[in-house]
């Protein structure tokens, strides 16, 4: 049985197209964007120019200097020279008297027999001190009488010491309490005798 004639299908052909060709053109403009993005030159890498800038390169070079001060060996410490050894003497009033701190010499003074070396208190009996009239001397009498001048000490230096005769109860004390003072803080280098005394026969 013949059939009518064939129905128009263009419109079919042409939704069919459509769809085909749009999608070929996003493909197309999605790889020519690519291969613009491609093209681009990207920027250089700045981490390694951070690394090697100057505020770095200093930093380093304090933090080698640190290092080096740190790890580098010490010089052995050097020891002080230890002061001579003080020998206990006898002295006679002639022999303590160059011990005034004049010339650098030490300075010692006697009290009742005893011969303190008070060189540490240099600026109390040394040369130009309140009790300077006393280096190198027997100072047991203005000690005990709380006076300073050289009345209080014995003229001839060849004679006998001083006896402290004359000595009150209170002055004694105070003798006394001088010459502890003088033990606890000073050495005590020697002892006075008198010239031509045995115990001083034996000394230069």
């Amino acid at each position: 049985m013949p059939f009518g004639p064939a129905p128009d299908t263009s419109f079919l052909k042409y939704e069919y197209l459509t769809p085909t060709y749009e999608y070929f053109l996003t493909i197309t403009n999605r790889d020519s964007m690519a291969d613009s993005k491609t093209d681009t030159p990207l920027p250089p890498p700045t981490h390694a120019q951070s690394i090697a800038s100057p505020i770095n390169l200093v930093l380093f070079a304090l933090l080698l200097t640190l290092v080096y001060l740190r790890l580098r060996p010490k010089p052995p410490p050097t020891l002080s020279r230890a002061p001579p050894p003080i020998v206990f003497r006898t002295f006679t009033p002639p022999m303590l008297k160059p011990y005034n701190g004049e010339n650098n010499m030490p300075v010692y003074l006697a009290v009742n027999g005893k011969v303190f070396d008070v060189s540490n208190g240099r600026n109390f009996y040394g040369p130009g001190g309140p009790y300077e009239n006393f280096a190198g001397r027997d100072a047991s009498r203005g000690l005990a009488c709380g006076s300073f001048d050289e009345d209080m000490l014995t003229k001839d230096l060849e004679g006998p010491l001083d006896d402290l005769k004359g000595l009150g109860g209170e002055e004694w004390e105070a003798m006394r309490g001088w010459e502890e003072r003088f033990q606890e803080k000073y050495l005590v280098v020697g002892k006075l005798v008198a010239v031509g005394d045995p115990e001083a026969s034996n000394e230069g």
